[in-house]
């Protein structure tokens, strides 16, 4: 049984039939291969697209290997099409074709409406918008949210999100209900993507160096880091050579195989972004607990890590706001709105509530600001018009953020 996805169901058929190549990139085992060949093939038939007008060609399947040349592949879907005016030509893993940007093209132009995915250790965002120059759309695919998690899982909602926050939102991980089958999968993944891939793909020379820059990213969730900080980190546990400038490569490679998000400082009252310390957060909880041995698995830092990606999620931008000497969370940027988030897993400490509203202070601009906690009260208004939002809520209900 198949997760349903509607939110990217909704933008894949947003393009069709529009001039652009949809490409359609994430984290690898995050589930675009499904989405593009199983879960939008269906969306296409039931729009009475006729099947004989979809061709889908997996370049993964080594009885595909032949046609990982741009010849023998058009030469192939010239030969399936029919009589049809549209084909709806779907290719995965596009990565395997050398020079793929003239293929597509060609395709494009010849009566195809193409959609393509890539493996993130070889075909990356910025390889596609350079090859393509304008041609193209990107699709980010991330791990499930919750509400796609809990759609499939259902139950007690405080249960599911425990478990989502400790195992994270891989497909896989979502239907397998064994508790050990979970753990051995991301221990499994976390391996490939999160180390092997990247060394591989960048043909990095000192590994150990890299993984050591992995684990301070992991026990850093939510902390802000530089690469100059980390570096002196890693000379202090025994890592003499390593450089800022090394990590900071580092750094951009797993950026952009969509393992982290680098979240930037932005100055609120100066308006104005700040080129010193940033934060970062991993595309899923589940490969940090992993690779943390589930030794820190810390709610808090699991709440924060997810309410940013689900911000990302929505399309909004999200930086990291400093107002004065105040640090505020999130401050997510969208075509109509702006929201200052702050996240706490409780403000039932007095304490703990007066720092969290603390960082919204002298902010006057008109815009919502809002705390995103895990506790479950009746109330949404705190003082000087602030707003208080149950986390759960915030997650299962995509307009949560406007109805506050």
């Amino acid at each position: 049984m198949n997760i349903n996805r509607p939110s990217y169901i909704e933008k894949l058929a947003h393009y069709k039939d529009k001039d652009l190549i949809k490409a359609i990139t994430g984290v690898r085992r995050s589930g675009k291969s499904v989405l593009l060949f199983e879960l939008f093939y269906q969306y296409l038939i039931e729009q009475g697209v006729a099947k004989g007008q979809i061709i889908q060609v997996n370049l993964e399947n080594e009885e595909n290997v032949h046609l990982r040349s741009s010849s023998e592949l058009y030469s192939y879907i010239n030969d399936k099409k029919g009589r049809w005016k549209t084909h709806y030509v779907m290719i995965d893993e596009i990565q395997y074709i050398d020079a793929f940007e003239d293929l597509l093209n060609s395709l494009k132009n010849n009566g195809c409406d193409v959609y393509v995915t890539g493996s993130n250790s070889k075909m990356l965002s910025g390889d596609i918008s350079t090859a393509l120059r304008g041609r193209s759309i990107e699709i980010k695919v991330f791990p499930l949210s919750f509400a796609e998690y809990y759609s499939y899982v259902g139950g007690d909602k405080r249960e599911a999100w425990n478990d989502y926050s400790k195992y994270g939102g891989f497909p896989f991980v979502a239907t397998e209900i064994d508790e050990q089958g979970k753990t051995e999968y991301l221990q499994m993944l976390e391996s490939t993507v999160a180390t092997k891939d990247i060394i591989d793909r960048y043909h990095l020379r000192n590994p150990a160096i890299f993984t050591a820059v992995y684990d301070v990213l992991c026990s850093s969730i939510g902390s802000l880091v530089s690469a100059k900080k980390i570096a002196d980190t890693l000379k202090s546990n025994g890592y003499k050579t390593v450089t800022p400038d090394t990590v900071g490569n580092y750094l951009t490679y797993l950026c952009e195989s969509f393992l982290f998000y680098k979240a930037y400082r932005y100055d609120v009252k100066g308006r104005e972004y700040l080129k010193t310390l940033n934060k970062y957060y991993i595309s899923d909880m589940g490969l940090r607990n992993a690779r943390m041995n589930y030794r820190q698995v810390e709610v808090t830092r699991a709440l924060e890590n997810n309410v940013y990606l689900e911000l990302l999620r929505r399309g909004l931008t999200v930086d990291i706001g400093k107002n004065r000497e105040k640090e505020i969370d999130f401050v997510a940027v969208g075509p109509k709105d702006t929201y200052y988030i702050q996240v706490a897993y409780s403000m039932v400490d007095e304490e703990k509530r007066k720092t969290e509203l603390e960082s919204f202070k002298g902010i006057d601009d008109g815009y919502k600001k809002i705390v995103i906690t895990m506790d479950d009260d009746p109330f949404t208004l705190l003082e000087r018009g602030y707003r208080k939002l149950y986390a759960i809520d915030f997650f299962l209900n995509p307009h949560s953020l406007e109805e506050v």
